[in-house]
């Protein structure tokens, strides 16, 4: 696989996100966000990794838009956490919000290089 800063971050972006919900799940015995957020949170990568082995462009851009959707979810279960009191570390929160940046980038480069 080829270096990409986009990969690089929303693979240590899901690993942050897997070790909060095992943080939030031992210390605050919750369960409910933290498997929507793990779901969501690990997502993101998963589709950002499938659009670089998309069939043609329009594969590779329904694929970051995914990619998008799923980090906005998981931005979503992380303010749910914050404000709810699971968990203080808005550091992920500020990652998940960097990721969405690339990806809206990424979607804006790619349509206008068509």
């Amino acid at each position: 696989m080829s270096n990409s800063i986009l990969l690089d971050k929303s693979k240590d972006f899901a690993l942050e996100i897997i070790r909060l919900c095992n943080e939030v799940k031992t210390n605050k015995k919750e369960s409910i966000l933290t498997n929507q957020l793990v779901r969501s949170g690990t997502s993101v990568g998963a589709n950002i990794r499938e659009a670089f082995y998309a069939h043609g462009k329009a594969d590779f851009i329904a694929r970051l838009h995914i990619a998008l959707k799923e980090c906005a979810e998981s931005e979503y279960w992380l303010e749910l956490l914050i404000e709810g009191g699971y968990t203080d570390n808005k550091t992920v929160l500020e990652h998940c919000v960097e990721v969405k940046k690339i990806l809206v980038a990424s979607i804006n480069t790619a349509k206008n290089n068509k």
